[in-house]
């Protein structure tokens, strides 16, 4: 793994580098019920991988951590940095996508409410009382800019949602969300990695390391 990271982040000074990790499991994940903005502790083999993570993680030379202000993303940068031993930032803009009034119910439940019309609407699908994903995309587009302008050259671990990492990787790419031509995007125990080079964000590679947690 080591060798791969530094082929990945052998970057310019001038190039800021992000890798990107979904929060370790909760409870609702594995109940498979939608989170959404519902601010949820890790369970604990979420708590035990987190720690496990923190050792792994430790082979790219990390300057800082930037974390989703809800609980189950911050619990996860917490428990990594016990290992990593960085400065961590909170940012409200890369939570996970609102869901509304679905939020707490289970991915079976949600199929049967959500319509073929809903499905097809791609990037403007919105739970009732929620957010579209154009606006995830937006505003975790937004934070990583502004990260990439504070601290220029940095290699930067963002703990953040399936659905942020999603909206992120299909939208710099220009791709329709959840049609043919989007990538898989495996949930757990992957980093994804972007930069910034100045003038913008791009995708460098998706599913780039596995972390092996089994």
């Amino acid at each position: 793994m080591p060798g791969s990271a530094e082929n990945i982040m052998a970057l310019d000074g001038s190039i800021t580098s992000f890798g990107l990790l979904r929060h370790a499991e909760t409870v609702w994940n594995r109940e498979n019920r939608i989170q959404g903005h519902s601010d949820l502790p890790l369970a604990p083999e979420g708590k035990r991988k987190s720690r496990r993570l923190g050792h792994i993680l430790a082979a790219i030379p990390w300057d800082r951590i930037i974390t989703s202000d809800l609980n189950r993303a911050v619990e996860t940068a917490k428990l990594i940095n016990f290992t990593l031993n960085v400065s961590i930032h909170c940012d409200e803009r890369l939570r996970e996508q609102n869901w509304g009034r679905w939020e707490g119910k289970t991915i079976k439940e949600i199929d049967r409410l959500i319509s073929t019309k809903s499905i097809e609407s791609g990037w403007n699908f919105r739970p009732p009382g929620g957010e579209d994903r154009i606006s995830v995309a937006t505003r975790s587009r937004a934070a990583l800019t502004d990260a990439a302008t504070r601290w220029p050259g940095d290699t930067i671990l963002v703990v953040t949602h399936h659905g942020v990492i999603r909206c992120l990787m299909y939208n710099l790419t220009k791709r329709t969300f959840l049609s043919k031509n989007s990538f898989p995007l495996l949930r757990y125990d992957y980093l994804h990695f972007l930069q910034h080079d100045g003038y913008g964000l791009k995708v460098v590679k998706t599913n780039a390391i596995g972390l092996n947690l089994l």
